[in-house]
């Protein structure tokens, strides 16, 4: 199986490489409104002030459902150890992170796409919804040094803190910060 390298689907960037480690970022799909991703497109480094908007919790947020929030933390973690190591993970309300190694031959958007699409058809079925759930691409960044990984951990596993939701990360539910004690 051949990795991509850098490669776009028309709109995000993304990195394809084997056994790299990235920062992945994906969101419900009414997680902002589309006055807001159309003027984000428009910035140089909209990063930060994306990460603003999802964490002002617009959209149904169907995630902050411990039912959904389950079923998706349960889907990212089915293969892990077998087709990726996840190092870190964050289900915010309408959002989430994870910092993620693809193992051998498996690629990131394989990975991204099994996820989203098996956890949007299993939420669906418990909002006793159909339709869209997941935003249609999503956010990666290659790790490139130690130091990177661990302000990324940091950032993934305190976001619900910066966010308001929590006033310390390991009282949040749905991320691997739980188990950082």
């Amino acid at each position: 199986m051949t990795h991509k390298g850098w490669h776009s689907r028309g709109y995000l960037p993304h990195f394809d490489s084997a056994e790299t480690i990235q920062f992945v970022t994906f969101r419900l799909f009414d997680s902002l409104p589309r006055a807001v991703a159309e003027s984000l497109t428009k910035l140089v480094d909209s990063l930060a002030e994306t990460d603003h908007n999802l964490d002002g919790g617009f959209g149904a947020c169907w995630l902050k459902d411990a039912t959904v929030a389950r079923l998706v933390e349960d889907a990212i973690l089915h293969f892990d150890g077998q087709r990726y190591r996840i190092l870190a993970w964050c289900i915010m309300p309408n959002h989430m992170h994870v910092v993620v190694e693809p193992i051998s031959a498996n690629k990131l958007g394989t990975i991204v796409h099994t996820w989203k699409s098996f956890s949007a058809k299993q939420a669906n079925r418990a909002l006793g919804r159909s339709g869209p759930f997941w935003h249609r691409d999503y956010f990666d960044r290659f790790i490139r040094d130690q130091g990177h990984l661990a302000r990324t951990v940091d950032y993934v596993e305190n976001n619900p803190v910066k966010a308001g939701l929590v006033s310390a990360t390991a009282a949040w539910p749905w991320s691997s910060g739980r188990f950082r004690i």
